[in-house]
């Protein structure tokens, strides 16, 4: 379970920048920020010096009912501000599985509150990964995270996670008057990083909306810039989503913390027609993890992150796309947002992979069936981009 392997844990101890070290002192490249979150780099005492004032003057409270933090409230409004829906409230998780499992219920109530009770299947793609909740695990589309734990969630469906028209014939078949939501990742990650198809994010949300079904976009990867020159792929891609599920990168993973983009079509029977939702977490919205995402934020916004994301964006397509020729890599897939993936031919070299890169120098994840992820801060250079593409040529062989 988790990250420690039956021969023993890769401890980390401190990191700076785009780089860690281990409990031997050696320094590695971060090739994946984390788990996709450290978009500002590591060692930033700006957003620990937020977290301590916050936490010295009040760590937190209650934000149920009429409580709320003034912390909390500010990040409410920023991120308001930045919504890619102009007028969206904000519904503060815990993280992201928090997020996927807030829109999920969110969506069914939405339905019911609207007079149409029988809006209740929630549809997901293959490969897509929504976290490790009941309704996230139901809806992704990885096999293996289901096994063994019989239905999680009752209606819930699957569709091609790159062919729209496989969207439309499950309305054709199940109608849309019992479909409550589509579910999308606008870069699949954790399933393997595919890049969506030509087109495809704009087809599949005029299709949600030509049939009034809810059109959730799952940013706890894309959002705050991973996406490359924009702080959501809802914004680059004007996709109007009813729902933007987030967290990663909120925070850069200092704290954790998610957040809900919730559009003015959905909270509005639940503020104009005063319904009680009684869903949300003693976490959420955190004072510590508020005060560390406006730290973050602001630091994204001082240093033109977002401009160094779309830079990534470039560096890494350049570097990593020649790997493509190497006997060993099926295809590389790159050239949206600061990510990219080294498919691998045989995906059963995929694991013992990342123990290789180590000892070249890379701190790198396997992701999906056999494909290696690198997902960098923003802080990270070109130069160190060309360096780590040149390791993982040397670990290649």
């Amino acid at each position: 379970m988790g990250s420690v392997q039956a021969d023993g844990a890769f401890m980390i101890t401190r990191g700076e920048g785009a780089y860690i070290w281990d409990d031997r002192d050696n320094r590695y490249l971060d090739a994946t920020a984390g788990l996709w979150f450290t978009n500002v780099g590591h060692g930033r005492a700006e957003i620990a010096d937020a977290v301590a004032t916050q936490l010295a003057t009040v760590a937190h409270y209650s934000n149920f009912g009429d409580f709320a933090p003034a912390t909390t409230i500010a990040l409410a409004e920023r991120l308001a501000e930045i919504a890619p829906v102009p007028g969206s409230k904000i519904f503060f998780t815990s993280g992201g599985s928090d997020s996927v499992d807030t829109a999920a219920k969110l969506a069914r109530r939405y339905w019911h509150e609207v007079g149409k009770p029988n809006k209740r299947i929630v549809v997901g793609r293959q490969k897509a990964y929504h976290g490790m909740h009941v309704a996230g695990t139901a809806l992704a589309g990885i096999p293996v995270n289901r096994e063994g734990y019989g239905e999680l969630m009752a209606d819930v469906r699957t569709v091609e996670w790159d062919d729209a028209k496989s969207l439309l014939e499950l309305i054709e078949r199940e109608g849309a008057e019992a479909i409550a939501a589509f579910f999308c990742e606008p870069i699949i990650g954790a399933g393997g990083i595919y890049l969506p198809p030509e087109g495809y994010l704009a087809e599949v949300r005029q299709i949600c909306r030509d049939h009034d079904i809810l059109f959730v976009l799952d940013e706890v990867v894309t959002g705050f810039g991973r996406i490359g020159g924009s702080w959501f792929a809802a914004t680059r891609f004007d996709l109007q989503p009813d729902m933007v599920t987030t967290a990663k990168g909120l925070t850069s993973g200092y704290v954790p913390m998610g957040a809900v983009f919730i559009a003015p079509r959905v909270a509005e029977p639940f503020f104009a027609g005063g319904v009680w939702w009684r869903h949300g977490y003693t976490y959420g919205g955190h004072a510590g993890a508020a005060a560390a995402a406006l730290a973050n934020l602001n630091i994204i916004e001082r240093e033109n992150l977002l401009a160094e994301s779309a830079r990534l964006e470039r560096s890494l397509h350049e570097h990593f796309a020649p790997l493509a020729e190497h006997p060993r890599v099926q295809e590389v897939r790159s050239g949206l947002g600061a990510v990219a993936a080294v498919q691998l031919a045989d995906p059963a070299e995929a694991l013992p992979f990342v123990k290789t890169l180590r000892e070249h120098g890379i701190s790198g994840r396997a992701a999906g069936a056999g494909a290696m992820q690198f997902s960098p801060a923003f802080v990270m250079t070109d130069d160190q981009v060309a360096e780590m593409a040149g390791c993982v040529l040397k670990a290649l062989g």
